[in-house]
């Protein structure tokens, strides 16, 4: 654990870090800044809520999908650095267009500044995965993407917590002075030139093509193909809890906005401890053998939520903040579902981020997280899709989560399938 929390003194990956903290801070903070201004104050229909929610995931995730193969051709082909400061100084611009959405509450302009927010993530993401094995040693790895990912759950947290709290008005100027602060720190992130054998800086515009070719020569090698289909699973798992959070806590829990806020910090908490947990337990090396167990354990507790969802008692008229939540013993049962869901969640997915950028070859780790980043992206976009079908055709928030946990099983057989697989590729290695 030392050696892994050393990292954080060295300049080859704390700026890094503290970029990308910021910059899930302010997706997360601007998101949940909307999600609570339209849900409490704008809207007070329990449909229009709902597909709002879905509504809103989908934008975000779409540019993932559309342009993820673009992120990838420029952060295999050109100094990563450039790219990411590109990014953090569009990210001001676009949260000034966010700020004049919510200070005017204005839905379609919000939508627009989180559609944009979608594609600048999309840009950074290979970047934060791609530029670890150039910057550390290859037992740092693991390490150093489980840190990334519990920064960015604890980054998820707080910025849901400052959107969930911070008034509009207040909340539009913050979002943009953190912006500013990301690009500033942007600024000493290590140089990342291309690898040697990197392709040439020629690149195919065309999204469609791009994207298909991308996904097609990653996707042909068995243990690629199994991983980022496990993780699109998980992403698709995670895009429902995310539409569903805020109105199960309004329209099922009787919850206010602070007890939609502690739901997430819970979950953020925990996959941030799931992923530091895993890099204890595989003591630096990159494996998938606890994988099945994990989501297997995630579905028990999404199960039991299910459970303490649609046997929860008639909801008042007058909505419970977060401290008469807790003082129900259900309240606390819940929270503990939560944590189960997010700290087995977190166990899942970190050796599976680690292993894709381990098994390929320096110059090909950004495409490879791209073209993960499109079929996880398709798989969130057709998750929210499916959601709000489900909603729209009067399916309850309590039976999508027994949904979810039956999609666990197939999360589990394809991580049992992929950890079997690398134990044939290590066995023909050794031979």
């Amino acid at each position: 654990m030392a050696t892994v929390m050393s990292l954080m003194n060295k300049r080859r990956f704390l700026p890094l870090f503290v970029t990308q903290f910021l910059n899930a801070f302010n997706d997360n903070f601007y998101k949940m800044a909307m999600v609570i201004l339209v849900t409490y104050e704008i809207y007070s229909d329990p449909m229009q809520e709902a597909s709002f929610n879905a509504i809103a995931g989908a934008l975000f995730i779409l540019p993932f999908f559309l342009f993820s193969a673009l992120a990838g051709q420029l952060a295999d082909t050109i100094e990563k650095t450039k790219i990411i400061r590109m990014v953090k100084t569009a990210e001001i611009f676009i949260l000034l267009f966010g700020a004049a959405g919510i200070y005017l509450h204005n839905i379609p302009l919000m939508l627009v500044a989180l559609f944009a927010m979608g594609v600048h993530s999309t840009f950074f993401g290979p970047i934060k995965y791609a530029i670890l094995p150039q910057h550390l040693e290859k037992d740092e790895v693991l390490g150093g993407t489980g840190l990334v990912e519990a920064g960015t759950y604890l980054a998820i947290l707080a910025g849901s917590i400052a959107g969930g709290i911070i008034p509009g008005k207040i909340a539009g100027v913050c979002i943009v002075l953190v912006a500013v602060i990301g690009r500033v720190t942007a600024q000493s992130v290590p140089a990342a030139p291309p690898e040697n054998d990197a392709p040439t800086a020629k690149m195919d515009w065309n999204i469609v093509r791009s994207s298909w070719q991308l996904v097609r020569d990653t996707m042909h090698v068995p243990h690629l193909f199994l991983a980022i289909i496990a993780i699109s699973f998980f992403w698709a798992i995670g895009a429902v809890f995310g539409s569903i959070f805020p109105p199960m806590v309004k329209n099922a829990l009787g919850g206010d906005n602070t007890v939609a806020t502690l739901f997430t910090a819970f979950f953020s908490i925990g996959i941030a401890i799931g992923s530091i947990a895993v890099n204890r337990l595989l003591k630096g090396t990159v494996s998938a053998k606890y994988a099945p167990a994990s989501v297997i354990v995630m579905g028990s507790f999404v199960l039991d939520l299910w459970w303490t969802v649609s046997h929860w008692g008639p909801v008042g008229a007058e909505l419970m903040n977060w401290l008469t939540f807790l003082k129900l013993g259900a309240g606390e049962r819940l929270i503990v579902d939560l944590l189960g869901i997010s700290i087995a969640g977190g166990m899942f997915v970190v050796p599976l981020y680690a292993f894709l950028t381990t098994t390929v070859a320096k110059s090909q780790t950004a495409r490879t997280i791209a073209a993960n980043n499109i079929v996880n992206s398709g798989a969130m976009v057709i998750g929210a899709v499916v959601y709000g079908l489900l909603i729209s055709a009067g399916v309850s928030i309590a039976d999508t989560l027994f949904m979810i946990a039956a999609a666990c099983l197939v999360s589990a057989l394809i991580a049992w399938r992929l950890h079997k697989a690398c134990d044939i590729a290590e066995l023909q290695v050794a031979q």
